[in-house]
C-alpha cells in the first residue's frame, strides 16, 4: 500500500478535507470495484457521472475521494480532494502507484487515423527479433514476453496503462509500442506518462460522431505531440499536410518521414505484386511482403524510428524482411480457384481509398475487382455516403451490407452509403445486409484470377448487434465458404 499524500504528488488539487497521511490498497473509477482503504475517483463524461456514485464508494470502504463537485452530504471519516479535472487526477495517481514505470523504458507512441496498428506492432516485431525486450499496446492486443491479452480499446485506461507497463518494467522490458488513439488523448487516458517519442502516421476523417469536426479531431491528435519533451522525438509523415502542424510548439526533436516529399528518411517502391514490394530505403533494397503504398509508409516509419533509437541501418532492413503482416491489415486469401481476396480494416473512407488505389496498381485490369463494405452504427455518419461513393467509383462490383450495426438499422445505414454512389456506378452496386451471405455471394462470383475486398473489420473477431457481440471473422468466414463453393 501506499499514503495518500503520496499518490497525490502532481495533482492540480483546489482543495483537500482530511488527512492525505493514510494508506491507500487500490484506485478506482468504477464504485462497484472499489475496495477497503480505496481511492475513488469520480470521473464526468458521457452518459455517466461519477459524482453520482460517491456514497455508492463510501459503502464500499473508499476511504478518499477525488472529485470535481462537492457533493451534498459528507462523510467525516473520508479524505476529500477537490481538482478541477478528475481524469488527469486518476492518470497522475496511477502513475505513481505503479512507480512511475513509463519513465523506466523507452515508451513509443503512435497516433493517426491509419497505420498506427500496424507500425506498433511491426516495431514490436522488430526490436524483439533485434535482441531488445519489449512490449505492445494495441488495438489487436496487449503483448509482452509470453503474454499475449486481447485488447478492449485502442489506448487502454489510465490505471490498466500504468499496471501493464509496470509489469513491463518488473520483466526488464526495454521497450514499449503503443497505439495513441485520439479517445485516449482527449479523455487524459495518457496524461502523467513519460514517453521517448511519438509518431504521426496521417490523419483522414474518422472518428467525428465523437470529435465534432475535423478540426477539433486533428487538435486533439496535435496535444500528444505538444506534451512530448525535449529529450523525446517526434516522427511525423511529410506527405500528409497535417504532419508540420503536429510539430508546431513541440519541444522535442522534429523528424520527418516521407514516400514523396522532402524528409529525413526517404523510400522507394521498386516493383508492386500481390505476393509483397521491392523497396528502397537509404540506397539499400528490400523485399516485403507487406503490400501497398500506405505499407510503404509504415515500413519507412518503422525504419525511421529504429534508427532514431541508434539500431543499424543494415540490420533493420533484414529484419524489416522478415516481418509478417499484421492480421486484418491487407490479409490475402487464395481461394481453391486461384481467385485473391483481400480483408482488409479499411473502415474510412481514406483507408478505403488505398487499398483500393495499392489493388489497382497490382491488377491487370483483365480481372474483376469485388468489394464487399459496411459502416458501423452509432458512429461518425457523415462519413458513409463518402465509403458508398469510394467504394463503388474504384471497384467492378460492390456489395454493400452490415458492419458492426450496433443499435441502428442495417438498412439505414445502407441507405446513407448508397447516397454517396454516384449515378453511373449504381448499376453495378446490390445490398446484402446479412454480412456472410454479402461475402457468399461475392465468392460464388470469383472466377480465377479476380481479386474481392472484405473490408471494414479487418482483425476484428465479432459482429456487434443490439448490445451483443457475436463471433465473425472475416478471413475465417471466407475460408470456409471458399471451401464448401470450390
Amino acid at each position: 500500500m501506499k499514503q495518500l499524500k503520496d499518490l497525490l504528488f502532481g495533482v492540480q488539487l483546489d482543495a483537500i478535507q482530511g488527512s492525505t497521511h493514510i494508506p491507500i490498497k487500490d484506485i478506482s473509477f468504477d464504485s462497484r470495484k472499489v475496495v477497503e482503504n480505496g481511492v475513488f475517483v469520480a470521473i464526468s463524461g458521457g452518459e455517466i457521472n461519477g459524482h453520482e456514485y460517491i456514497s455508492n464508494a463510501i459503502s464500499k470502504g473508499a476511504t478518499a475521494i477525488i472529485c470535481e463537485e462537492k457533493p451534498s452530504i459528507m462523510d467525516d471519516k473520508v479524505c476529500w480532494i477537490y481538482t478541477k479535472n478528475c481524469r488527469k487526477a486518476l492518470a497522475v495517481l496511477a502513475a505513481n502507484f505503479y512507480d512511475n514505470p513509463s519513465s523506466k523504458l523507452k515508451l513509443i507512441g503512435i497516433t493517426g487515423t491509419n497505420g498506427k496498428t500496424t507500425v506498433a506492432s511491426l516495431l514490436y516485431k522488430l526490436f524483439n527479433a533485434a535482441g531488445y525486450g519489449s512490449g505492445l499496446l494495441s488495438t489487436i492486443e496487449i503483448a509482452y514476453e509470453n503474454q499475449l491479452i486481447d485488447a478492449t480499446h485502442t489506448t487502454p485506461d489510465p490505471l490498466q496503462l500504468n499496471m501493464y507497463l509496470n509489469k513491463m518494467v518488473n520483466l526488464g522490458l526495454d521497450y514499449c509500442f503503443m497505439e495513441v488513439s485520439s479517445h485516449g488523448i482527449d479523455q487524459g487516458r495518457i496524461h502523467a506518462l513519460d514517453f521517448a517519442g511519438g509518431v504521426f502516421t496521417n490523419i483522414t476523417h474518422d472518428h467525428l460522431d465523437y470529435h465534432g469536426s475535423f478540426a477539433e479531431y486533428r487538435d486533439v491528435k496535435k496535444q500528444f505531440f505538444d506534451q512530448l519533451s525535449q529529450n523525446a522525438f517526434a516522427l511525423v509523415n511529410a506527405d500528409d499536410k497535417n504532419g508540420e502542424f503536429m510539430l508546431q510548439n513541440s519541444a522535442a526533436k522534429r523528424v520527418r518521414y516521407g514516400l514523396q516529399n522532402y524528409a529525413d528518411y526517404k523510400a522507394q517502391i521498386l516493383e508492386h505484386e500481390f505476393s509483397g514490394m521491392l523497396l528502397k530505403i537509404d540506397n539499400h533494397e528490400f523485399w516485403s511482403t507487406l503490400i501497398g503504398q500506405f505499407n510503404a509508409s509504415n515500413l519507412l516509419a518503422v525504419y525511421a524510428v529504429a534508427r532514431l533509437m541508434d539500431l543499424d541501418s543494415l540490420e533493420i532492413l533484414e529484419l524489416m524482411s522478415k516481418l509478417k503482416n499484421v492480421k486484418g491489415r491487407f490479409q490475402i486469401y487464395q481461394t481453391p480457384n486461384s481467385a485473391t481476396v483481400i480483408v482488409d480494416y479499411a473502415h474510412t473512407p481514406d483507408a478505403l481509398k488505398n487499398v483500393l488505389a495499392t489493388i489497382a496498381q497490382i491488377r491487370t485490369k483483365n480481372e474483376t475487382l469485388l468489394t464487399v463494405v459496411g459502416c458501423g452504427g452509432n458512429r461518425d455518419h457523415d462519413k458513409r455516403p463518402m465509403m458508398g461513393n469510394v467504394a463503388a467509383k474504384s471497384s467492378d462490383y460492390v456489395i454493400f451490407t452490415s458492419d458492426n450495426p450496433r443499435d441502428e438499422n442495417p438498412d439505414e445505414i445502407i441507405d446513407a452509403m448508397e447516397k454517396g454512389v454516384a449515378p453511373e456506378d449504381y448499376k453495378k452496386t446490390l445490398r446484402i445486409p446479412n454480412r456472410k451471405e454479402a461475402i457468399k455471394a461475392a465468392c460464388m462470383r470469383l472466377v480465377a484470377g479476380d481479386v474481392l475486398l472484405i473490408a471494414g473489420k479487418g482483425h476484428e473477431n465479432y459482429q456487434e448487434i443490439k448490445g451483443e457481440r457475436h463471433p465473425f471473422d472475416d478471413y475465417q468466414v471466407v475460408h470456409e465458404i471458399c471451401k464448401q463453393l470450390f
